[in-house]
């Protein structure tokens, strides 16, 4: 899993968590928070492609995806660490 870090683009990662965060809340129904991840995902490789002057390879695809999906991780990371931080109070 190592060698997805050279993929990670944290623009990209940034963005989609922002976007995340905001159709999961105002959209608060668990049928719609399910596709979030694809939302992402697809998300993901439109900005990437938009970032390297709408050009499509590979290497973008993977990035785009990497750093889409890494953006719901990095959501239930903070997550988990702001409860458990709640919680100690």
């Amino acid at each position: 899993m190592e060698f997805l870090n050279d993929y990670l683009v944290l623009i990209v990662v940034g963005i989609c968590l922002c976007v995340g965060y905001v159709i999961k809340h105002i959209i608060p129904n668990e049928a719609v928070n399910k596709y979030i991840p694809l939302t992402m995902a697809v998300l993901g490789v439109a900005v990437n492609v938009w970032l390297n002057g709408f050009t499509f390879t590979p290497e973008i695809l993977l990035g785009g995806l990497a750093s889409g999906l890494a953006s719901t991780g990095m959501h239930q990371v903070f997550k988990q660490f702001i409860e458990k931080k709640g919680g100690e109070e």
